[in-house]
């Protein structure tokens, strides 16, 4: 611990001396997490079996800050239990230690600043841009943003250039990792104690459009996010639609979505939910691409735990209607959640004529430990239909059980905070 303050205590030094510091603080992260998959995903087969492992990331964050200046430095480890041997060879550990951020942001004024680096971005309930928590690994982006904070208002200008190396001559071959360059603008305002935020990004991707010659195609996706939070009542809507194109393809797709919840009881709180994401007939010849993609959207939260919809999957598909109903509800130090989700097609199977796909049930149990330690336990089940089958494109059993479960324990403790 001495060390790592004394080498702490030495970057602070090396940041500069044109402005005293007023903070340099750090925390680390230890989340390992156990998981059962039984039909995680997508349906079992006959071919097919559970499996369990063990997940962990470990994270160290570094923040610096003064009147003007922050900076955070975040660097980690993802790893599965034993896909390194006990003798701990370097040369077998796949993953090593990459940095998950990395990011100085400058304030000009009260109200204007720059960030520039590798930085986690989310925005409001994460259904477009996210942070992906839920995946060990997390999610973050290379961008410089342009932010404005108001006295009710916020606006980010957020932009992004992507390349495989700094090579000299243009490549023979698209950029296929994500992306090649990313606009967007982002702006928030208070009403009282409704939220409004509006989205609009614009997303640039390679690709091939002959044997010679590499050409961007641009999609757009923009919208609205509105939330209302009162004593009892919370409710909370959004609506983003998508054109351009993605490669020669045109795009006109579009997602809706509405929560509304009320607190019974201090204690109890039900919330019904119901989104809407466009999609296209398995029979449909057009080219034209109907189906919404969240793009960067932290999609684990959303249209159940088990990740059936849009978590690597999904994509160009037959859209999706979501009906859910979520109970909050303590026991003793124990919140609990219930979730059932209803799940029907958008547009139409080529198999069936049936939209109904399955009923999934997600339960979830956060207990604090204590200030710094975090356990959270879940089960989910599907309860699939001869729809979700013929979606599914698996000689999948409906009738076989198909559950997941997993304990994951959050240890965060702050190591230290030294202010001058």
């Amino acid at each position: 611990m001495k060390l790592l303050k004394t080498f702490s205590l030495s970057v602070l030094g090396l940041m500069g001396t044109a402005a005293m510091a007023q903070e340099f603080s750090s925390d680390i992260q230890i989340r390992p997490r156990y998981e059962y998959t039984n039909g995680f995903g997508t349906l079992l087969t006959p071919a097919t079996s559970h499996t369990s492992f063990v997940g962990q990331r470990t994270r160290i964050n570094l923040n610096y800050g003064d009147t003007k200046l922050k900076v955070k430095v975040a660097l980690q480890n993802v790893r599965t239990w034993g896909n390194v041997n006990t003798l701990g060879n370097m040369s077998t550990d796949k993953n090593g230690v990459a940095l998950y951020e990395g990011w100085a942001q400058y304030s000009f004024t009260e109200q204007w600043s720059t960030k520039i680096g590798r930085q986690m971005i989310a925005y409001d309930n994460q259904r477009i841009i996210g942070g992906l928590d839920w995946a060990n690994q997390g999610r973050s982006f290379d961008a410089a943003l342009i932010k404005y904070k108001g006295e009710k208002s916020l606006l980010d200008l957020g932009f992004a250039l992507n390349a495989d190396s700094e090579a000299k001559v243009a490549p023979s071959a698209p950029f296929t990792t994500d992306f090649k360059d990313m606009q967007y603008a982002w702006y928030h305002t208070s009403i009282k104690k409704l939220g409004v935020s509006l989205l609009a990004l614009n997303l640039g991707r390679e690709y091939q459009k002959s044997p010679s010659e590499i050409e961007n195609s641009y999609s757009q996706t923009f919208g609205t996010y509105m939330n209302y939070m009162g004593k009892k009542l919370a409710f909370d809507f959004s609506f983003y639609g998508q054109t351009g194109k993605i490669g020669a393809n045109k795009v006109s797709a579009y997602e809706a979505a509405a929560n509304l919840g009320y607190a019974f009881a201090p204690k109890f709180k039900a919330t019904l939910g119901y989104e809407f994401l466009s999609g296209k007939d398995q029979t449909a010849t057009s080219t034209m691409v109907k189906s919404f993609n969240p793009v960067f959207g932290t999609n684990h939260a959303f249209n159940g735990f088990m990740d059936y919809f849009y978590v690597g999957n999904h994509a160009n598909s037959v859209g999706l209607q979501d009906v859910s109903l979520k109970l909050d509800f303590p026991i003793q130090k124990v919140n609990l959640s219930v979730a059932p989700h209803l799940f029907y097609t958008a547009n139409e199977l080529a198999a069936t004529d049936d939209k109904y796909l399955g009923t999934e049930i997600d339960l979830t149990a956060v207990y604090k430990a204590t200030k710094d330690i975090t356990l959270v336990a879940g089960y989910s089940q599907m309860f699939a239909s001869d729809a979700m089958v013929a979606l599914k494109g698996v000689t999948g059993l409906k009738d076989t059980t198909n559950n997941w479960a997993y304990l994951m324990v959050n240890i965060n403790p702050q190591i230290f905070s030294v202010k001058k």
